[in-house]
């Protein structure tokens, strides 16, 4: 009894007043270097992607530009995750003010979809696949929120490499190819689904072409027309068309009423860095709360990725999840106490429930009935800074793999089913209704201290908080560079209960071999796996030199824009 309480009195004053030594940099054996330029760069999972949005750089956009433009490649070339069908989310670095800008541009709920609407289908659980999971588009509307405000180039030569490729065609990349053809089965199901995206009857395999001409017509009509072109006229026509044939909800007002909102990020600071993600309605708030709840053990003297480092990961994570879980949605429908929840002493108090000796399989407050954790992930990220040290850090995705399966006709859009993520549980928060927008995965990210700026995401449906966090205490903690600290090994706690996690084999195996005698059930995933996610990262220095890093477990790269050494002259 007596070491019981010297024990409880040690780990108390431990979360009370962490001791936290400057980090000592791991031996990381990184794959590839960080790439590094006084220019701009783009980090994309998908080379012809970040290659679009160097030449935008290169013709005198500014970083803003080149990321719509390589997000509108991304939404071609990797179509099963990602496309003008989805949402977007983005977090926009002003260099010249230094001010933070976020962008919420994911969809809402057509206003006819509703509990009651349901119900008189026989459907009293939300449905992860199907028109009744479509919600109304957000990406188009949040690159023209964008440009407007903050581009330099018009929309049509935005959209111009993206429109090329969908017309000449593109050798589909490894990692996509494997991912398209676990696809195809649900694909084949539905006739225009497999009229676009299998040619031939099958998934493109590596290295065939594809071509999508009918979405190089949607993007000329954006190109032509703006958000517009998109959300009226010919495109929300084919949308609002095919909802009908599915007996769904979609209406032209539902498109056309639509609007993307800028929002102020949300951040808190770990150990003398400030870290931003975007308020609720996305998940976001979660790594915030692991950071603060991390921030009380001191994980630079436990070691990198050490037992008790990645122990006390894990508990923060399902400790942050389960209030995120509970109280994140639609702040227009919801009072999200989101100053409560990244409060320092909320963070002290969840703190002090991880046992250093025993993982918790139950964390109150519970799983949030009718969200389950096998849909989503399929999302891209794509990180952006120019040359004058502007930051764009955005995410784009269709939700679940090649979304809710249903393409509008003549369109070549696939529509994505985030509207899976409502629940149907009477009186929680994230309840579905008409023009609400439902608790979201998508979230990129930020983190800067003093002139140092990094902008960073990492995909991968529920697994994105927990990345996030895991990121920011490889470069706080262990002093890794934007590069070292994508490609360590991860964890990953898919569900929101019981003591499961994934981890990768990158993971020493001395705590893969010690984390189980403290209760945690493992799953060792081989390396280069999209389970754990695929993400990208910029950074300025504040003395002119850019930095970035690109996934290794993906086909992108972060590619440098070159000096205009073959400019005309004067």
């Amino acid at each position: 009894m007596r070491f019981l309480l010297s024990l409880a009195i040690l780990l108390s004053l431990a979360i009370a007043v962490p001791a936290q030594q400057p980090p000592a940099k791991p031996t990381i054996v990184a794959g590839r270097s960080k790439v590094a330029t006084k220019y701009g760069i783009v980090a994309a999972s998908q080379p012809l992607a970040a290659q679009a949005g160097v030449q935008i750089l290169e013709r005198g956009g500014n970083a803003i530009d080149a990321a719509i433009a390589a997000n509108a490649v991304m939404g071609l070339v990797e179509p099963h995750y990602n496309g003008i069908g989805g949402d977007l989310f983005a977090i926009y670095y002003e260099a010249r003010t230094g001010k933070l800008y976020g962008l919420n541009a994911g969809g809402w709920a057509p206003a006819g979809l509703t509990p009651a609407f349901l119900k008189s289908k026989g459907i009293t659980r939300m449905p992860g696949g199907g028109i009744h999971t479509v919600t109304v588009p957000g990406a188009v509307a949040g690159w023209a929120a964008m440009r407007s405000r903050f581009g330099k180039l018009p929309l049509a030569d935005l959209l111009a490499p993206a429109i090329y490729y969908a017309d000449e065609g593109f050798p589909v990349t490894d990692v996509i190819a494997d991912y398209w053809a676990g696809g195809a089965a649900r694909l084949a199901a539905e006739p225009l689904a497999a009229q676009t995206f299998l040619p031939n009857g099958h998934a493109p395999r590596a290295g065939e072409i594809f071509r999508n001409p009918r979405l190089a017509g949607t993007l000329r009509l954006i190109a032509q027309k703006g958000a517009s072109g998109f959300y009226e006229g010919k495109t929300a026509e084919a949308i609002v068309a095919i909802s009908r044939e599915k007996g769904g909800a979609m209406t032209l007002a539902d498109l056309k009423d639509y609007r993307p909102e800028w929002v102020d990020p949300i951040s808190t600071t770990y150990r003398g860095w400030t870290v931003d993600e975007l308020p609720p309605n996305t998940q976001g708030i979660a790594a915030l709360m692991m950071l603060n709840i991390m921030e009380r053990y001191p994980l630079a003297e436990y070691g990198f990725q050490s037992t008790k480092t990645m122990h006390v990961m894990i508990e923060a994570k399902k400790l942050a999840y389960a209030d995120m879980l509970r109280y994140v949605a639609d702040p227009h429908f919801s009072n999200v106490p989101i100053a409560p929840l990244l409060g320092k002493p909320h963070a002290i108090e969840r703190a002090r429930l991880i046992d250093p000796r025993k993982a918790a399989c139950s964390v109150q407050p519970s799983t949030l009935p009718g969200l389950t954790s096998s849909n989503g992930g399929d999302t891209i990220y794509l990180s952006v800074i120019d040359r004058d040290g502007n930051i764009v850090s955005l995410i784009q995705s269709l939700y679940s793999s090649f979304g809710s399966g249903i393409v509008a006709p003549d369109t070549g859009v696939m529509l994505h089913n985030r509207g899976a993520l409502f629940t149907l549980e009477s009186g929680h928060p994230n309840l579905l209704a008409g023009r609400k927008r439902p608790l979201t995965t998508l979230v990129p990210a930020f983190m800067s201290k003093g002139d140092v700026k990094i902008g960073f995401g990492i995909m991968g449906g529920f697994n994105q908080a927990q990345a996030h966090a895991q990121f920011v205490s490889n470069i706080v903690d262990f002093g890794l560079d934007v590069q070292e600290a994508l490609e360590a090994g991860r964890f990953t706690k898919i569900s929101f209960d019981g003591c499961d996690v994934n981890v990768e084999a990158l993971v020493s195996a001395q705590t893969r071999a010690e984390l189980p005698t403290l209760g945690h059930q493992i799953t060792v995933v081989a390396p280069r796996s999209g389970t754990f996610g695929y993400g990208q990262a910029v950074m300025s220095d504040g003395a002119g030199v850019h930095f970035a890093g690109s996934e290794p477990r993906h086909d992108g790269e972060a590619i440098p824009e070159a000096p205009p050494v073959f400019a005309p002259k004067p």
